[in-house]
């Protein structure tokens, strides 16, 4: 007679007698699908749309600000752990998100042929990447919860691939488009966004945590007098949200700004110095003995339990620079085909549809290596292959000479392109897969919403500020140069292997 479920077991063991839709990966793939889908919408649908609207590039690219919502996820992650049942925040997440899609299909069926970014379009796409935030937060700690600790690899390849087709789906939505009219995309978008929201309610009803956090007032009576906190957190708010002064200044004509906006102190030294300002800060303040009277606090309290473990600067430091090669090299790779003379068409067929199935490919078999021989192993035999195929890179872009734009390279040229393309989305996929599993073994699973929401931001980042300096190494040094030089940039964080090791050894322990 089949065991009841609970909901201290509420998924069976993935066994050949367990009907799919009751195993463990199965909600991980759907649930990371509804994740992948806002940000293909976000940085694939509504740029196109905007543009064929006749809107100019100044204010479409203003929009782009509006993404750094899922940078400050961690501001709001606190309130999804405390109020836990995270299937109706994910439900409800995506249900939001389906009125904005047909709230956008039926303004685009009104017929405005020249459409503006007024303050309703604003507030739309606004209050879309801040559900698509709240949906990233939810599913975090949902699948870190559902989840065992040997079971983080192989879910994690089924996280990176079925991330990946959620952004593919945007595609599909672009050609529907093409197709049929834009009315029509939106409300098809709206409804795959909706389907999302039921089947999350179909998931497996999450694990009753009991929790002795204190209550929000505790915390701030105990914040006004650790005034430390606040300067931390007004740093890091004001380092991650700099980047956007110079667009914002631009746009409402502060000369000031528009002087100084695209000086590189600007733009990168400042916001950079300002957020490791407000780490060293909240560090220092972690450290404090009166700290500890935050630590079950329902915001404060994950940070506090983060920084005050032993080593976890290193660790911070190892999330910043572990995938640094593969980011800092990432953003320059279309840039490169473009110049090499390739055509839109050669890229979407190979960068983009067969690098899909190559890193669902490299995500699967990272996992696997990951549950075989264990997060560390991976992490560096893994991150040996990422790093590798930056040299594909560099070797392609020292080969291939710089063409007009579709003019179509030799066949051999083009075989060395595509093979490095490949090379790079599989084990890009394997580096990650081996990446997500670290982050996910190091979060504690009573404050698992809030600190993966902590980490990913940290990650993301790292990753913002890599493109960034991506765009000026490529101008100066050139691709190929450039390329070579991201590979090197991989091996930083070998150094803070022996750290990582003992975070990870401590982890089992608890």
């Amino acid at each position: 007679m089949p065991q009841p479920q609970t909901e201290a077991n509420a998924v069976p063991a993935a066994t050949a007698a367990t009907p799919v839709y009751r195993r463990k990966l199965f909600w991980v793939a759907l649930l990371y699908f509804s994740e992948g889908l806002p940000l293909g919408v976000f940085y694939d649908i509504f740029p196109v749309y905007f543009r064929q609207q006749g809107v100019n590039l100044a204010d479409i690219g203003l929009l782009s600000l509006l993404g750094l919502a899922w940078t400050v996820k961690f501001l709001w992650a606190p309130a999804v752990d405390w109020a836990r049942h995270h299937r109706w925040w994910i439900a409800g997440a995506n249900a939001g998100m389906a009125g904005v899609m047909w709230w956008f299909g039926a303004a685009a069926g009104a017929g405005a042929a020249s459409i503006t970014i007024g303050p309703w379009v604003w507030v739309a796409i606004g209050i879309f990447t801040v559900l698509s935030a709240t949906n990233d937060i939810a599913t975090d700690g949902y699948t870190i919860e559902l989840l065992d600790r040997r079971e983080y690899g192989m879910a994690n390849g089924f996280r990176i691939g079925f991330y990946r087709v959620g952004m593919i789906f945007a595609g599909v939505m672009l050609m529907v488009s093409g197709w049929l009219g834009w009315s029509i995309a939106y409300f098809l978008g709206g409804t795959m966004f909706a389907v999302n929201s039921a089947f999350a309610l179909r998931a497996p009803v999450e694990q009753q945590i009991v929790s002795d956090r204190a209550d929000l007032a505790t915390e701030l009576r105990l914040l006004r007098a650790q005034p430390l906190w606040a300067l931390a957190l007004a740093c890091v708010l004001l380092g991650l949200l700099w980047p956007g002064l110079a667009p914002l200044g631009r746009f409402a004509g502060w000369p000031a700004l528009a002087l100084h906006g695209d000086a590189w102190w600007f733009r990168g030294a400042i916001p950079v110095g300002l957020m490791f300002l407000g780490a060293g800060i909240m560090v220092h303040a972690a450290r404090q003995p009166r700290a500890q009277l935050l630590r079950q606090g329902p915001v404060f309290g994950a940070w506090v339990e983060l920084l005050s473990r032993p080593g976890m600067m290193a660790i911070l430091l190892f999330i910043l620079l572990f995938k640094l090669g593969d980011a800092s090299m990432g953003f320059m790779v279309k840039p490169f085909w473009v110049d090499s003379g390739f055509t839109a068409q050669q890229i979407g067929l190979v960068s983009v549809n067969l690098g899909l199935a190559l890193t669902i490919a490299g995500g699967l078999v990272g996992g696997w290596y990951v549950d075989t021989r264990g997060i560390y192993k991976g992490l560096w035999v893994l991150g040996l292959w990422q790093a590798v195929s930056n040299l594909g890179y560099a070797l392609a872009a020292w080969w291939v000479p710089r063409l007009a734009q579709g003019a179509d390279p030799v066949l051999a040229q083009q075989a060395l392109v595509y093979a490095a393309s490949g090379l790079e989305s599989f084990t890009g996929g394997l580096g990650t897969g081996a990446f997500l599993a670290f982050l996910m073994a190091i979060t504690s699973r009573t404050k698992a919403t809030t600190e993966y929401a902590i980490l990913s931001s940290i990650f993301a980042f790292s990753r913002a500020v890599a493109g960034w300096a991506g765009g000026i190494g490529a101008q100066e040094m050139g691709y190929a140069a450039y390329f070579f030089l991201t590979f090197w940039l991989s091996f930083p964080a070998y150094v803070l292997l022996p750290q990582v090791r003992r975070m990870l050894d401590q982890g089992e322990a608890r």
